[in-house]
């Protein structure tokens, strides 16, 4: 949310994140298709961060996620 209170186009440079860079390019300037395809990526990239993570949890600690 702190991202969105203070994003406008002079700052896109230094305050993008995938989230707003998704949000400008699907609704903004309506290309769904490219903002369906970041989106995607990011939450893979997100769900092998969390699965990696939970396997060296696992193997060192014993507790994991799952």
């Amino acid at each position: 949310e702190k991202v969105y209170l203070m994003y406008n186009s002079a700052v896109y440079e230094t305050a993008d994140v995938i989230s707003t860079y998704v949000y400008r390019q699907g609704i903004e300037n309506k290309n769904f298709s490219y903002a369906t395809a970041v989106g995607l990526f990011n939450s893979l990239v997100g769900f092998t961060i969390v699965s990696i993570s939970n396997w060296f949890s696992r193997k060192f600690n014993e507790t994991s996620i799952w």
